[in-house]
């Protein structure tokens, strides 16, 4: 594969959750293959943020404060993009919320239900007004972010991975309703990373000593390692992939 495959220059892409870790290193990732980034976020400030970096590569980017599990909020988040840039090629969708550390007898209906609109809502949202505009444009990529935990099991972790599950399944069945429409969905799913997120460990010390261990590689993983199969999956060098879900888990899956 020449690195030409993994160029997205003319691409117009958005990234939901662009404020946090792993979201911000994919909008700064995509604007280095050249694509014009929409960065959606909760909090604003952490989108500028974001879009700040984007701009820094030389590309084009936007921030939108958008909740990702609201109807309206979504669908004009994406009007405002193709208004903005003219297409859209990219959908990737990475918001998550923070999840109770708890089983489902300790979890709250509400806790559940806020951590599914975050996590499976706002990708059923976001994908409902992207679809039509990717094709539009000719078509393109759609990404869930899920995670390893999608595929296995954790202890008190009972609503996170029952959403992660839901994104990959919800990657297969859209490939096969928009294959037609040479639109191409897959999950991507990450080991642990170093991000925000670890700090329920009470630091990220901890969280290495506490997770490295449950990976081959003897450690968690780190914001860009993401954002690099990110672009693979964004890019025309992943043109034959669709309806998968590519594990960057460090072989947490392995063991």
């Amino acid at each position: 594969m020449t690195e030409k495959g993994f160029s997205m220059s003319g691409k117009v892409a958005i990234v939901t959750g662009a404020g946090g870790g792993i979201g911000r290193a994919i909008a700064v990732a995509f604007a280095e293959a050249g694509a014009s980034v929409a960065c959606l976020d909760l909090n604003l400030e952490l989108a500028e943020a974001t879009v700040a970096a984007v701009t820094a590569t030389g590309t084009h980017g936007i921030a939108i404060r958008c909740d990702v599990a609201e109807e309206a909020d979504t669908r004009d988040a994406v009007d405002r993009v193709v208004t903005t840039f003219g297409a859209l090629h990219v959908l990737l969708n990475c918001a998550a919320a923070s999840d109770p550390t708890s089983t489902v007898v300790d979890c709250t209906p509400a806790d559940w239900d806020m951590v599914f609109a975050v996590n499976v809502r706002s990708a059923f949202l976001m994908s409902k007004w992207a679809v039509p505009a990717i094709a539009s444009s000719g078509g393109g990529s759609i990404i869930h972010v899920a995670s390893q935990l999608g595929r296995v099991g954790a202890p008190q972790r009972a609503v996170y991975c029952a959403t992660k599950g839901a994104l990959i399944q919800l990657a297969k069945a859209m490939a096969i309703d928009h294959a037609s429409q040479n639109i191409r969905v897959n999950a991507l799913s990450p080991g642990a990373v170093e991000t925000q997120r670890m700090m329920r460990f009470g630091s990220m010390e901890a969280a290495r000593a506490e997770l490295g261990p449950k990976h081959l590689v003897g450690r968690i993983g780190l914001p860009n390692e993401i954002a690099a199969a990110a672009v693979f999956l964004a890019s025309d060098a992943s043109s034959f992939m669709t309806g998968a879900d590519l594990l960057v888990d460090g072989g947490y899956t392995a063991i």
